[in-house]
């Protein structure tokens, strides 16, 4: 049985799930006009708000320009302080408010509408100031608010961040921003690494064992020690790659047998190692791996040529797992 404290959690998520399905009606012709308006403006978008709508106006602008759409932070106080200036001829100018009635709200949206700039309003009062001034309306109201009290703004502002979220991603998907154009946007962190870094990034730092199929067994065991990557490839005269020995083929080799004076690499090489191009990107190096059970890969050019290796502990230090 959940106690008082989960009952109150639970509850607030459920209204706060409702109050987001309660927007699907919501997303209309208006909404796709709001759409098709900011990716054809020729400018950004200033999105603008006060209390906590000024909050989520700062989170919606952070997701836009993370995703291929221009945009800026104005706070409404501050825009009738100077802040106005921010505001270029080909911008558009969306405001968020629940009530659309805020003092400083009444006084910024006459001087947007008289420098000619197209204003979206986000709001939950279809009869507000700010609604009946707007060019278009993005409805975003609430039957209530999580607060038990129903005041504070919880589910009228979660609303108005999937409304911004909405947006977004339809902006992305109308100006073909891909994975590569997200990658160019967060080249930090762990995140952006797995969308930009190749194994070419990578495998460079490493040892490149390589050993002759003809060369005896302890040349093998002193490759791989060298080479500090628990592998080492075999090559033939031509230096074509012909297979890969692990320091688990030598000790299920060991297990056996003892009869290793006269062999060979190329008695003890894997057929068919797995390879990758040194122009693919990490990522798929690691799914590569998990697939076939594997901590290393040979990295070869784009004519299979040998050019060193890469191993898991390489993906796990750059943060791609």
């Amino acid at each position: 049985m959940k106690t008082s404290i989960q009952q109150s959690a639970v509850n607030t998520i459920t209204k706060e799930a409702a109050a987001i399905a309660g927007l699907i009606p919501f997303i209309d012709n208006a909404f796709e006009e709001a759409v098709k308006t900011i990716q054809q403006c020729g400018g950004r978008v200033v999105i603008s708000g006060i209390g906590k709508s000024a909050i989520v106006a700062q989170k919606i602008v952070a997701t836009l320009n993370s995703t291929g759409t221009a945009a800026l932070f104005m706070h409404a106080g501050d825009a009738i302080h100077g802040d106005l200036g921010m505001i270029q001829p080909n911008d558009v100018v969306l405001i968020l408010s629940k009530s659309g009635e805020s003092e400083e709200i009444k006084v910024l949206v006459p001087l947007i509408k008289n420098a000619g700039n197209i204003l979206i309003a986000v709001s939950g009062n279809e009869a507000s100031f700010l609604v009946k001034h707007a060019n278009i309306f993005l409805n975003t109201t609430v039957s209530e608010e999580a607060c038990p009290n129903n005041l504070a703004p919880t589910s009228s502002t979660t609303a108005q961040m999937v409304m911004g979220d909405a947006l977004a991603v339809c902006l992305m998907q109308l100006n073909g921003f891909d994975s590569e154009d997200f990658a160019k946007f967060h080249p930090g962190g762990n995140l952006g690494k797995r969308l930009y870094l190749r194994v070419d990034d990578i495998y460079r730092l490493n040892e490149k064992p390589v050993i002759n199929e003809n060369k005896a067994f302890k040349d093998v065991i002193v490759g791989i020690s060298k080479g500090r990557l628990g592998a080492i490839a075999v090559l033939n005269e031509k230096d074509k790659i012909t297979g890969i020995i692990t320091d688990g083929d030598i000790r299920r080799l060991l297990e056996k047998t003892d009869d290793i004076k006269n062999l060979k690499a190329a008695d003890i090489s894997v057929a068919e190692p797995k390879k990758i191009t040194h122009t693919t990107l990490a990522v798929e190096a690691l799914d590569k791996m998990n697939a076939h059970g594997i901590n290393q890969l040979i990295v070869v050019d784009d004519n299979d040529a040998f050019l060193g290796f890469i191993h898991l502990h390489d993906l796990i230090r750059e943060g791609i797992i």
